[in-house]
């Protein structure tokens, strides 16, 4: 019996977790930089590599991680085979900068239909730069295959993906027909912990390279993103000392400025 076939959507974002102040905005270009944040996997998209390593540890399967962009960094997205994925495809190609969801959706769906076999199809649920949230339900529509999203549990039984879905107050049980896809969110469970033997062991494994041509994509059908306007929010901020010859002086004046400022009357309504 063939193992089952699992591919993983992972995108290389800025780190998420880097500082707000390491962020520069061009407003001519339309733009935000980031100095000095490094690449890495995609938070939610680590959540779906972790889920198709579970399943992977349970039963058995194949697992293909995808990756898609104008520049990738190789040592980056390495970091899913240390993890345990068995293959890397990037797909790089200046065509591929900057596109909208709906042209990343049909590039990835165009390398899945190129691998032909698989089971299930699982990608974050959202981006950690964007966070549309739109491009693994937009895949499973160009795969017409089922998709379940915001999932907390994965899990294969008898031919069927069974889904613990996020919704109000908790969770509901979704099955659906293998080939699907699914979308992963944070409740999932963080990818496990990377050696650096696992990482180091990594570097020797040979990743496939695609580019637009290899696919034969209608490049008339790629678009980037359209911003109409970006700027950066300019606070303005007013710094008032409470003047006083006694700490309770200070106290006393430090109440009259809230008052005047209206500060003391938001905090008497919370306490209401």
């Amino acid at each position: 019996m063939k193992p089952l076939q699992l591919i993983v959507c992972a995108k290389q974002v800025p780190d998420p977790e880097g500082p707000a102040d390491a962020l520069r905005v061009d407003t001519e270009a339309k733009k935000v930089i980031p100095i000095g944040i490094p690449p890495v996997i995609n938070p939610f998209d680590e959540n779906a590599l972790e889920a198709a390593l579970r399943i992977k540890n349970q039963i058995g399967a194949k697992v293909t991680v995808l990756s898609m962009g104008e520049k990738l960094s190789q040592p980056v997205l390495r970091k899913a085979l240390a993890a345990g994925a068995d293959e890397l495809v990037l797909l790089m190609d200046q065509h591929f900068k900057d596109l909208d969801s709906f042209s990343t959706a049909y590039v990835l769906s165009r390398m899945i239909k190129k691998i032909e076999t698989y089971d299930l199809v699982l990608t974050g649920r959202q981006a950690g730069d964007w966070d549309f949230g739109v491009t693994g339900v937009l895949i499973a529509e160009m795969l017409k295959i089922p998709v379940i999203n915001l999932a907390k549990k994965v899990e294969i039984k008898d031919g069927s993906v069974f889904v613990e879905k996020l919704c109000d107050g908790g969770y509901e049980v979704v099955r659906a027909d293998m080939p699907a896809l699914v979308t992963v969110s944070g409740e999932s469970g963080e990818l496990r912990y990377i050696s650096v033997r696992s990482l180091q062991a990594s570097t020797k494994i040979p990743i496939g390279i695609f580019s637009a041509a290899d696919l034969e994509l209608d490049l008339e059908r790629l678009t980037q993103r359209t911003i109409c306007n970006l700027f950066a929010f300019q606070g303005e901020r007013q710094c008032k000392f409470a003047e006083g010859e006694s700490a309770q002086d200070k106290a006393e004046n430090l109440v009259t400025l809230m008052k005047e400022d209206g500060i003391m009357r938001k905090i008497e309504k919370k306490g209401d």
